[in-house]
């Protein structure tokens, strides 16, 4: 189950391995794809992507995220396994690499030991990181801060086996839909939901407010808000990184958040934490303190 570094040459600067190369291939493949969606438009699929693009989504924001990385609330086994399978096939890598890889983001965020800070650039911070598998997890060991999530046997065979469950859903797309159902659930969507989650990881850390004090870049920024179902409230999740809730103010839309309120309401999530009104003044800016006295 450990990250695999076969060497395959040096080009572009830098070392790259087997991992780096079938990695930069399917993200080629899945963009490629795209350039096909305008020829094979029809309404059946057109819906098929914006079904998935929710169900993936919240895999990664209400599950990889929120559930497994920062652990702000808890779920049964059953519907935790759900939802991380829904990660799945985002095709953003398995459970265990990607709260690793989002771990260690905020263990050292913004300093030259962070995965994807874009200290080191737009493009780094944006999909670099991605295609250099010894950035991402070389310089940390390894898979070492994800113990709970190796210790648990569906995880370990989510991580070995990942693009498969892909490349069923594609298949069982072309067989519902054909070409249009294929290319707009497994181009286009994948795609979207990739590039809305990679956007945190760079426009977050770039454009927009901070509220808080974070001593990290991380902002946030209304647009992403709403594209990446409620992550886009950057700077407050730096701030309180253990909260359910993203979005705390009333305006701030986080359909993450509403999800997770959801499932509370109806007794499938409990141990939901955000945090409190003395949590928030003491990681509140001097100006954003000042002028809730005025």
């Amino acid at each position: 189950m450990g990250v695999w570094y076969t060497s395959c040459g040096e080009f572009w600067g830098r070392e790259w391995n087997l991992q780096d190369v079938a990695t930069t291939s399917g993200l080629v493949l899945v963009h490629c794809l795209c350039l096909l969606a305008p020829f094979h438009f029809t309404w059946g699929a057109f819906c098929v992507f914006h079904i998935l693009v929710y169900v993936t989504g919240l895999g990664i924001t209400l599950s990889y995220h929120r559930n497994l990385a920062h652990k702000s609330f808890k779920l049964p086994k059953w519907l935790e396994y759900l939802f991380a399978y829904f990660g799945v096939l985002s095709l953003q890598d398995s459970p265990i690499a990607w709260v690793s890889t989002h771990r260690y983001h905020h263990q050292f965020t913004d300093t030259e030991k962070d995965t994807h800070s874009p200290l080191k650039g737009l493009w780094f911070s944006h999909m670099g990181w991605i295609l250099d598998s010894n950035s991402r997890f070389g310089k940390y060991g390894g898979l070492k801060n994800v113990g709970d999530l190796k210790r648990q046997p569906f995880y370990v065979f989510l991580h070995c086996t990942y693009p498969l469950h892909s490349l069923l859903l594609g298949a069982l797309l072309y067989l519902l839909g054909g070409l249009p159902f294929f290319i707009w659930g497994m181009g286009v969507r994948v795609v979207y939901v990739l590039h809305a989650t990679l956007l945190v990881n760079s426009v977050g850390h770039m454009w927009g407010k901070q509220v808080w004090k974070t001593g990290d870049l991380s902002r946030n920024n209304w647009l992403l808000g709403f594209l990446v179902l409620g992550e886009g409230w950057h700077n407050n999740h730096h701030a309180f990184e253990f909260s359910a809730r993203q979005g705390l103010e009333w305006w701030q839309i986080d359909f993450t958040w509403y999800a997770i309120r959801l499932l509370q309401a109806i007794g499938l999530a409990r141990d939901v934490k955000s945090p409190t009104e003395t949590q928030k003044q003491r990681k509140a800016l001097v100006t954003r303190t000042m002028a809730s006295q005025d």
